[in-house]
């Protein structure tokens, strides 16, 4: 169920998320890949990417972009990993570059760096803290970038793909890491929305964060399921009919899973 304000607060991201750099040469974005803003979310908007920040945990809540066709050919190289900085838009505690160093765990993008490659920009926020969640390393490694792969596929067969992501808690069973004690996920979520001659698809997918692979047809789920889950509204800048009718179910035809 959505409020007035949440819709109020949402169309004025959309239109804050709408100027896309030029290098991309793509129309305007719809906004459909933002969740839902609630009066508690911080949120910082990027060139490529939006992101709302947990500043007690010190993750992202979610982070949220659209992805073109023409976007996954970008040729901007990726930087290395000693480029992670803080958000210099984030107006709050943050976590910090080396509260990873040492650590089992990852520096693991949310908004992936290879999906960034059609921007200097993009490519450089990429690597800010906001769009960094610790990782198991071979879980950042396999499955995880597994649902970065189908991404960019999404986006090559439909011409776009809105994606939105995030970590999610249980229990919180790994702790915390660094000197800013920067909260460890139990698992993270994913959900993806395509869109074809006017009719839309949405699925979404919870994965443990955990080494071993998992496959992506076991991890997915409706988007209903996925909201009920998280405790959070996904697409809901869709037509009210429409996004009733791709959340309540997946059908397979869309996925290639």
């Amino acid at each position: 169920m959505k409020v007035s304000i949440i819709k109020i607060l949402s169309a004025a991201l959309i239109v804050m998320c709408s100027c896309r750099s030029a290098s991309s040469q793509q129309e305007q974005s719809t906004g459909y890949e933002l969740p839902a803003i609630t009066e508690s979310d911080i949120v910082v908007t990027h060139v490529g990417y939006a992101a709302s920040y947990d500043c007690n945990r010190l993750v992202a809540k979610w982070v949220a972009y659209e992805l073109t066709k023409d976007e996954t050919y970008g040729k901007v190289p990726r930087q290395g990993n000693d480029f992670w900085d803080r958000d210099p838009d984030l107006k709050c505690r943050q976590a910090h570059f080396k509260d990873y160093s040492g650590t089992e765990w990852d520096r693991g993008h949310l908004a992936p760096a290879a999906d960034m490659k059609w921007s200097v920009d993009a490519m450089r926020q990429s690597f800010l803290l906001t769009n960094c969640c610790p990782q198991n390393r071979q879980f950042n490694a396999n499955s995880w970038e597994s649902t970065e792969r189908m991404g960019r596929r999404l986006a090559r067969q439909y011409g776009k793909v809105w994606i939105v992501c995030g970590p999610v808690f249980y229990d919180n069973q790994f702790g915390t890491i660094g000197l800013n004690n920067v909260a460890v996920p139990d698992a993270f979520f994913k959900a993806f929305l395509v869109e074809k001659d006017g009719n839309y698809g949405a699925m979404g997918l919870i994965m443990y964060n955990i080494s071993g692979q998992q496959d992506i047809k076991e991890c997915s789920m409706s988007v209903d399921e996925l909201e009920a889950a998280i405790g959070i509204d996904l697409f809901p800048a869709l037509p009210d009919e429409v996004e009733e009718a791709v959340e309540t179910k997946i059908e397979s035809k869309w996925w290639g899973i």
